[in-house]
């Protein structure tokens, strides 16, 4: 078979664009966008701004009474208050008065506290420790906390 000379020049021109093509390939990278999974951090305000645009939740909002914002409030600061005098007992802490007299703590007797559905019980009557047993009055579960003293 003889080949005529246009159509072999015409192969040698596909063949040789097709093999400069390829010659100018490289592979695929992956750069991640996401400043969380390796991408460049000026990305994450940018990325930030537009989750929110596009988040259709909003919290539910919950009116709560003058009574109710009290209440929590005064046991946000019984807590607070127990948290402080377990602390202090459990390290041996001593407050003094004015008149450099030690402060007795409300938790020299074992006491208990209901908040809600918790009743909390403080038992420091225990030279070695103070256990704290928390109990859920609804489900009965109970939870023991046991603090070393170290003073």
């Amino acid at each position: 078979m003889v080949m005529k000379k246009g159509t072999l020049i015409t192969a040698l021109i596909t063949l040789g664009a097709v093999f400069q093509f390829t010659a100018l390939a490289t592979e695929l990278v992956y750069e991640p966008i996401n400043p969380s999974f390796g991408g460049n951090p000026l990305n994450g305000s940018f990325l930030l701004s537009k989750a929110n645009s596009q988040n259709a939740h909003s919290a539910p909002l919950s009116e709560r009474s003058y009574d109710e914002r009290l209440q929590e409030s005064l046991e946000r600061a019984y807590i607070n208050r127990i948290v402080r005098e377990i602390t202090d007992i459990a390290f041996g802490e001593q407050e003094y008065d004015a008149d450099g007299n030690p402060i007795d703590s409300i938790f020299n007797q074992d006491s208990i506290f209901v908040s809600g559905d918790f009743q909390v019980e403080l038992i420091t009557s225990n030279p070695d420790s103070i256990v704290v047993n928390i109990t859920n009055l609804l489900t009965g579960e109970v939870t023991v906390v046991e603090i070393p003293r170290f003073g």
